[in-house]
């Protein structure tokens, strides 16, 4: 079992930008895929970014295509995200996710952390 704690939420003004960390603990993210999601209020969890074990490929959901950018550092045991010219739109509780390398599903999530963006 693998323990995330996000961190790097808060408030910016529509156009800021914010980095969101995940910070791993309990195993090696070498052997997980990773992703944030997001949940907006009153609305379903939405998956945002994806990034495989290496590092070497990733996939964006098409809201966020091209303004935010998933990473990881597998020595320092995090994953990122990159998150630019951000919109109202935005505005969720961002969630990092972890599966592990034969499993099917995300099964390891961290507490969340609220971005919010403001007009």
């Amino acid at each position: 079992q693998v323990q995330l704690v996000e961190s790097g939420g808060g408030l910016v003004q529509a156009g800021g930008s914010l980095r969101l960390s995940c910070a791993a603990s309990g195993r090696t993210l070498s052997s997980y895929a990773m992703a944030w999601f997001r949940q907006a209020p009153g609305k379903e969890r939405e998956f945002v970014a994806h990034i495989s074990m290496s590092g070497d490929y990733t996939n964006y959901a098409a809201s966020v295509k091209g303004r935010f950018t998933i990473s990881r550092d597998n020595a320092k045991n995090t994953v990122y995200l990159q998150m630019n010219s951000l919109k109202p739109e935005d505005t969720a509780v961002y969630y990092c996710a972890a599966k592990y390398e034969f499993r099917a599903e995300y099964d390891n999530w961290g507490q969340g952390t609220q971005v919010t963006v403001s007009s």
